[in-house]
């Protein structure tokens, strides 16, 4: 009777990185030992304050949403294994998508995977060839010249993004757009969500 921490669910369209615009069913799980300072769930840290849920049920609301993609976040939702969820998903014909900071051991069954490091600690070796995704969260200038070292080590699929952080987007977002003209592999990524104001 498999169980995980979920702090929220809901289905509503995916508002950052390359699905921006798509319809998704998010499962928010709880859970985080990476601690972002800018982190917009911070509630989502502690996986003790939040009920743990069958993953049985978890699917089966999904199944009745009418969704057919799943986004699993956090928190950090790599520290706990996902291979059943991610197996009971697919199972249902849905595609399976993860955001992670790539800081535990990948587990899960996925068809996408977003890559989305912090400096405040170190990723796996693994997650840089197995990414679909890079996304990197510039906070300050530095974050750019760091995104760039990092996108040597993904593979050749991965797509690049930088994405300004909410709170400073009014003095990064010209930094991230001058790098942008000059290195066109990478692309923008913007938190719509939160400009249309759904979750």
């Amino acid at each position: 009777m498999e169980k995980l921490p979920v702090m929220e669910q809901f289905y509503t369209l995916q508002g950052e990185g390359v699905y921006t615009g798509c319809p998704a069913y998010f499962i928010r799980l709880a859970g985080c030992d990476v601690g972002c300072v800018w982190c917009d769930v911070k509630e989502s840290w502690n996986a003790s304050d939040h009920p743990k849920k069958l993953v049985s049920e978890l699917v089966s609301e999904v199944v009745e949403s009418g969704a057919n993609r799943v986004i699993i976040t956090g928190g950090e939702p790599l520290m706990h294994n996902l291979d059943v969820l991610t197996r009971q998903l697919r199972d249902k014909g849905i595609k399976t998508h993860l955001e992670t900071s790539g800081t535990h051991p990948l587990t899960g069954e996925w068809d996408w995977i977003t890559f989305s490091p912090k400096k405040f600690k170190k990723p796996t070796d693994e997650i840089f060839q197995k990414a679909n995704e890079l996304k990197v969260i510039v906070f300050h200038p530095s974050d750019i010249h760091w995104a760039m070292d990092l996108s040597q080590q993904v593979s050749s699929h991965c797509q690049n993004l930088l994405q300004p952080e909410w709170e400073r987007q009014d003095d990064v977002l010209p930094i991230i757009m001058a790098h942008l003209t000059q290195n066109p592999t990478w692309r923008l990524s913007l938190q719509t969500h939160k400009f249309i104001g759904v979750r």
